[in-house]
C-alpha cells in the first residue's frame, strides 16, 4: 500500500508484524507513528475524567472580593464582643455573690457568717479572704465577669465562626463541625463540674492539712481566686481529649494504633503541661492535673478498642 491510499506505515523494512485496525498502533511494543495514540494495553490506567464544569467544589463556595470576606469578619467578631460585653456587665454587679459562693464552696465559714469578716481578729476567721493589695477585689470583681461572657459568649463564637466558614465547607465537614460544638461545651461543663465537685475541694483540703501545724493560714483573694478559676478553665480544656483523639481518628489525620504507639509521649506531655500550668508548689495540684489527663487518653483508647475503631 502506498502514501496515495491514505495509510502512513512507518515501520521498519521486513516488519511483518500485524497494525492495530483500531488505531494503526503496533502491538507487543512495536513503534507508532508520529500523530497516532497507542492503544491502551490490558492492565493499564485510563486517565481521570474530569468533568466539564470542572472538580466539584464545595457546595455553596464562590468567589468573594477580600474586602467582603473582612467586612462579614468583623461583623460576626462584633457580634460576639456585644454578647460578652453585655452578660460581663451585668455578672459584674453581682460578682461579690459569686465570688462568696466560689470561695466559700472550698474554704470552711466562718461560725457567725460571712460578715464577721473584717470585724474580728484574722485568728479567729482564717478562711475570709484578704486583700493585700487596693485593686484585689477590683480585679476579682471583672475576672468574674469576664469569665461569666467568656462562657456565654463560647457557643456564640463557635457558631459564628460556622456561618462564616459554612460557604467552604462539604457537607461531612459541616456535619462533624455541629457535632463536635456541642459535645465540646458539654465536655467544658464536664470538666468545670469536676475541677468544682472533686478537685479543688482536695486541695484546699491539701493546703490545710499541709500548712496548719506550721503557719497562720491567711487566704489572700488574688492569688486563691486565680486558684479557682485556672483549675476549672485548665479541666474544661483538658476534658476535650476524649474529642480531638475520636475527631482525629474520624477525619482519618490518625489512627486508634498510632496514638497507642506514641502513649509514652503524650504522658510525658501531659506531665509537662500539668507542671506548666498548675501554680502549686507543692506539686499535688500538677499530679491530679496529669493523672486525669492519662486517664482521659487511656479512657478513650479502651473505648475505641472496645467498639473496634
Amino acid at each position: 500500500m502506498t502514501a496515495a491510499d491514505g495509510d502512513d506505515d512507518t515501520r521498519p523494512a521486513g516488519d511483518e508484524r500485524p497494525r492495530d485496525a483500531s488505531d494503526g498502533t503496533v502491538p507487543d511494543g512495536g513503534e507508532v507513528a508520529d500523530g497516532e495514540i497507542p492503544a491502551e494495553s490490558p492492565g493499564t490506567t485510563s486517565e481521570v475524567e474530569v468533568p466539564e464544569d470542572g472538580f466539584d467544589g464545595a457546595p455553596d463556595d464562590e468567589e468573594m472580593p477580600l474586602t467582603e470576606h473582612i467586612e462579614e469578619m468583623l461583623g460576626r467578631l462584633l457580634a460576639v464582643i456585644v454578647v460578652m460585653g453585655v452578660t460581663a456587665a451585668l455578672v459584674f454587679w453581682i460578682a461579690d455573690s459569686v465570688i462568696n459562693t466560689l470561695w466559700y464552696s472550698f474554704l470552711p465559714e466562718p461560725e457567725g457568717g460571712i460578715t464577721q469578716c473584717g470585724d474580728v481578729p484574722a485568728d479567729e476567721t482564717d478562711a475570709c479572704p484578704r486583700v493585700y493589695h487596693p485593686l484585689s477585689l477590683l480585679l476579682a470583681r471583672m475576672k468574674v465577669a469576664s469569665l461569666a461572657g467568656l462562657v456565654l459568649a463560647l457557643p456564640v463564637t463557635v457558631y459564628q465562626a460556622y456561618l462564616f466558614m459554612r460557604p467552604g465547607l462539604y457537607p461531612h465537614e459541616r456535619r462533624y463541625y455541629l457535632a463536635a460544638v456541642p459535645t465540646s461545651l458539654v465536655l467544658a461543663v464536664v470538666g468545670m463540674a469536676f475541677a468544682y465537685f472533686l478537685v479543688l475541694p482536695l486541695l484546699f483540703e491539701y493546703f490545710l492539712f499541709y500548712s496548719e501545724d506550721v503557719a497562720d493560714i491567711a487566704f489572700g483573694l488574688g492569688e486563691t481566686f486565680d486558684l479557682i478559676l485556672l483549675m476549672m478553665g485548665l479541666f474544661a480544656i483538658i476534658f476535650q481529649i476524649p474529642l480531638l483523639i475520636m475527631l482525629a481518628i474520624m477525619m482519618g489525620v490518625a489512627t486508634r494504633e498510632w496514638f497507642e504507639d506514641k502513649r509514652l509521649l503524650f504522658w510525658f506531655s501531659f506531665g509537662g503541661i500539668a507542671f506548666l500550668f498548675s501554680p502549686d508548689p507543692t506539686g499535688m495540684a500538677p499530679i491530679i492535673v496529669a493523672l486525669t489527663m492519662v486517664g482521659l487518653f487511656e479512657f478513650t483508647l479502651a473505648l475505641l478498642r472496645w467498639t473496634g475503631r
